[in-house]
């Protein structure tokens, strides 16, 4: 899977820097083009000319060549790259990257980079297990970054813990599944519902909820990734449209969802109803503004919506697959397999705001995946994560349908 690949290979200042050699020489044996990135404290721990034949390439490490003041590019580099590879880092490095910190050519090249980022901390334990390196780890996963977890065992400080790079042989598989993963969708069309829908009262006033869209967002990102071109249904969010082939449709009401979804489900393969779609529209909208003074007490006759997700239930063909999602208060297990069997989903992803750090507005989940068959919980996670597991789920259900 890495054959032919671009990788920009970063190298901080840590002792673990001498496994940089043996993990060059691996993504060389397995067909890459790698350019190496380093930091000048690397330098003191490995030197450029062991790495440089090994990679076939001179590395860089400085924005300018000494001899004849040649620009070393950063963002050439981040053009070219199909991934980039910063092992070892240390704590500095991923504070630096995580703020925004560019003062040398490797933070430069990480902040131009187009590719995805994979990160392998390399620290003691205490560094490690410390609040600022724990935040900085997070924020980065927040960023889209990768996360390769470190090792544990002895150390250079002679302690023993959490904090050894991983092995070169470990990140080596890890961006080969990357890879592997990064085309399992190919060709496929997905439908992706996201956010809230808004019900107007009166030209300022809505009924909505509390979706963010984020949970939708990170799966229509994870499944452009994969290859899937995306159709991202979208209710009022203030999120930015994921890169990738993604064709993002803004819609307000249940209704504008509803006939979205109508439009383009018969060409999908797979539809994720991600959205909190509200169940309820006002009879009458206002024409104009409701005053306090003029009207008193104010009553809402509610009218129950389009059921999206039963709509698309009773029109799904046998080839393709629709998993729904179900936010719970209570009795979480029951309303989610009742949700599953009357609108005639193939699974449903269960959260619950009883479970801290779920739900709406975070940047974490925590959430269990039921079917007919089976029930899956997972533990709390990045919404990012959360989405990688989720379509690793459809992906292999739907062959055995």
């Amino acid at each position: 899977m890495l054959k032919g690949k671009h990788i920009v290979l970063g190298i901080t200042g840590s002792i673990a820097a001498y496994k940089a050699a043996y993990l060059l020489r691996l993504l060389v044996k397995k067909g890459a083009e790698v350019q190496v990135v380093m930091t000048p404290a690397a330098k003191e721990f490995i030197t450029p000319v062991t790495l440089s034949p090994l990679s076939g390439k001179p590395v860089v490490s400085e924005f300018f060549a000494a001899n004849d003041g040649q620009w070393h590019s950063h963002v050439d580099l981040g053009l070219w790259a199909d991934a980039m590879l910063i092992a070892p880092a240390t704590a500095a490095s991923i504070g630096k990257m995580a703020h925004g910190v560019a003062d040398n050519m490797l933070i430069t090249t990480y902040l131009s980079m187009k590719a995805p980022v994979f990160v392998s901390p390399a620290m003691d334990l205490d560094m490690y297990k410390h609040p600022s390196t724990q935040a900085n780890l997070k924020l980065l996963q927040t960023y889209g970054n990768h996360i390769i977890e470190p090792g544990f065992g002895e150390l250079a400080s002679g302690l023993e813990g959490k904090g050894r790079m991983e092995e070169p042989e470990a990140i080596v598989a890890y961006l080969e599944n990357y890879f592997a993963k990064s085309a399992d969708m190919k060709g496929e069309k997905v439908l992706i519902t996201a956010g809230p829908t808004y019900e107007k009262i009166d030209p300022v006033r809505f009924i909505g909820n509390y979706s963010s869209g984020k949970m939708a967002y990170a799966l229509a990102e994870v499944c452009a990734q994969r290859g899937a071109e995306v159709y991202l249904v979208s209710g009022p969010v203030a999120l930015e449209t994921p890169a990738g082939n993604i064709h993002r449709i803004d819609v307000e009401s249940a209704e504008e969802m509803y006939q979205a979804c109508i439009e383009h489900f018969p060409s999908c393969q797979t539809a994720i109803l991600c959205a909190a779609v509200a169940d309820y529209r006002v009879a009458e909208i206002s024409d104009n503004k409701i005053k306090r003074e003029e009207s008193g007490e104010l009553s809402l006759h509610l009218l129950p919506n389009k059921d999206i997700a039963a709509a698309l239930g009773e029109r799904k063909q046998p080839s393709q697959y629709l998993l729904g999602f179900a936010l719970e208060t209570h009795n979480e297990s029951q309303h989610a397999e009742a949700k599953l069997r009357r609108k005639n989903l193939d699974a449903i992803v269960l959260n619950s705001l009883q479970d801290q750090g779920a739900g709406f507005r975070h940047d974490t989940n925590k959430v269990s995946i039921l079917s007919a068959e089976e029930r899956l919980d997972f533990p709390l996670k990045t919404k990012k994560e959360v989405a990688s597991d989720i379509i690793d789920y459809i992906l292999k259900n739907r062959k055995n349908k």
